[in-house]
């Protein structure tokens, strides 16, 4: 893909320079025609000569197509044509080996670097140079000539390198380019999913656990009004519509990815604190929590904190059967702890993230992943412990 690329971009750069070379060739059909017509005017010489130099030009023209795959025929026959015109002038030959041989040696620079190959261009070319001077003047004439063109010949192989090493300069910005749009691309791409895994969690923690809390509370509801107790029916309701209030309230939040409380506000065992009581106020199920932070968190750190523990309290109340949960949280050796654990009928970890729509421990996971946590899972049919251990992160600490 990439050596297709950087063809195409050379390619391109070569169908731009055709046009000033094109030109320079018909500078040079014309000062041919002009030297020899004004010694010895060669009509017939002049018709095929014309003929051949049409040919050069259009080989020329369409050099960018032959010299890939048919590299020697290219130069093989663009020879033949500038040897047969040269002696077809014998009173313009000059301006044809001065103008033609130089762009060709050039022309081999620019579509093969293997020096074998630019080596036997040059080769030929010197000899096609000699052979039609001494073939068409003296030894007296081509002292004279030779000079001129040398310095033709340094002057355009010097134009040529600095013409490819730009081109190669371009195909390498082109090529760092598109590398850099693939990696951007790629770069979106994991934003995106990165994006899409937030907003999974924060819809989880804040609509579907808020639902989930409304659903207990009303079938609490329910239960006591079957037994006629309207005051705790009553108060249950109640408690129902403030949680309903705190959900809506927690799903806008959500949606403007902002939060209710700056980071120098939210105090984490007020948070917690608030997140037992709705679970105790909502299950009955009786929870002993244990704090023990002399650091203050990171905002970031503090909300996903949080989430974990109403998490693990709403998969409590929903599958655990416990009538006791602790929570704890501490700070050692600059490290947070925290252990959430239970006396229900536990489950079994293997399946966490493999049950269509079970996503809780599966979000847990990803949270304790973006603190840089680790997360164990220990359950059996006495109940279920989960522990996580995160390092305080620079920030952190204040």
């Amino acid at each position: 893909m990439k050596e297709k690329r950087e063809k195409l971009i050379l390619t391109n750069e070569l169908l731009a320079s055709r046009l000033p070379v094109f030109i320079w060739i018909s500078t040079v059909y014309a000062a041919t025609i002009i030297l020899q017509f004004f010694k010895e005017p060669l009509i017939l010489e002049s018709s095929v000569f014309t003929g051949l130099f049409t040919v050069h030009a259009l080989l020329h023209w369409n050099s960018y197509r032959m010299t890939n795959k048919h590299f020697w025929f290219y130069f093989s026959a663009q020879g033949i044509l500038i040897y047969l015109c040269a002696i077809l002038m014998p009173d313009g030959y000059q301006a044809v080996l001065i103008g033609l041989l130089p762009i060709l040696i050039a022309q081999s620079l620019g579509f093969s670097y293997q020096l074998k190959r630019v080596g036997f261009v040059v080769l030929i070319s010197i000899v096609l140079f000699f052979d039609s001077a001494l073939t068409l003047s003296n030894t007296h004439d081509l002292i004279l000539f030779l000079p001129i063109f040398v310095l033709m010949l340094i002057i355009v192989l010097a134009y040529a390198l600095l013409f490819y090493q730009q081109v190669h300069e371009r195909l390498r910005t082109q090529s760092f380019l598109f590398d850099l749009k693939e990696a951007h691309t790629k770069v979106e791409e994991l934003t995106l999913s990165n994006e899409r895994q937030r907003m999974a969690r924060d819809l989880h923690d804040t609509l579907a656990q808020g639902v989930a809390g409304l659903i207990m509370r009303l079938e609490a509801a329910d239960a006591y009004m079957v037994q006629g107790n309207t005051d705790r029916t009553h108060e249950i309701i109640k408690q129902s519509m403030v949680q309903a209030r705190r959900t809506l309230a927690e799903a806008r939040l959500a949606i403007d990815n902002l939060r209710a409380k700056s980071a120098s506000e939210i105090d984490l065992k007020e948070a917690i604190h608030n997140e037992v009581q709705h679970f105790k106020d909502a299950t009955g199920i009786m929870v002993f929590t244990h704090f023990k932070l002399n650091k203050h968190l990171s905002r970031t750190l503090m909300e996903h904190t949080q989430h974990i523990v109403k998490e693990c309290l709403t998969n409590i109340a929903k599958h655990a059967r416990a009538d006791q949960v602790w929570v704890n949280l501490s700070d050692q050796h600059g490290q947070l702890l925290m252990e959430i654990r239970d006396n229900g009928i536990g489950f079994n970890p293997e399946t966490i993230g493999t049950e269509v729509g079970h996503y809780g421990l599966l979000g847990i996971q990803e949270r304790v992943r973006l603190i840089g946590g680790k997360m164990e899972i220990h359950s059996n049919s006495e109940g279920t412990s989960l522990q996580i251990e995160t390092t305080f992160l620079e920030g952190d600490a204040r």
